[in-house]
């Protein structure tokens, strides 16, 4: 199955560039049906650019950000050397409600780059 989700220019371009290979999202029940094997088409929304495709490789269910933080690679989630250090599970409060966060479970979902363009 295929699923497309957008993303702002910076994480569409980490990704692309293969250094982000882990997709952080609210496990709410679209991500809930993405199963490895999947594709995810992403597109850019902030301008024109092309959309590219990913592998699911993995998918990594926690109970809220602050496990993920500490259990996944914070270098492959879109941290870079120099902001690694300031990471907290806050920052997904920017992507999601606290409401949103308390009512389902959290994602990893990672992601091997396969299609360049479509």
């Amino acid at each position: 199955m295929r699923f497309h989700f957008k993303l702002r220019a910076k994480p569409y371009d980490s990704i692309k560039s293969g250094e982000k290979t882990f997709e952080l999202r609210l496990y709410d029940e679209r991500r809930q049906k993405i199963k490895v094997g999947d594709e995810i088409e992403f597109s850019c929304a902030e301008g024109l650019r092309e959309p590219f495709i990913v592998l699911v490789t993995g998918l990594h269910v926690f109970r809220n950000f602050s496990e993920l933080y500490a259990a996944l690679p914070l270098l492959q989630c879109g941290y870079t050397e120099e902001n690694v250090a300031d990471a907290s599970p806050n920052d997904m409060n920017a992507y999601y409600s606290e409401e949103a966060q308390s009512r389902y479970d959290v994602i990893g979902i990672e992601i091997r780059l396969i299609q360049p363009n479509s």
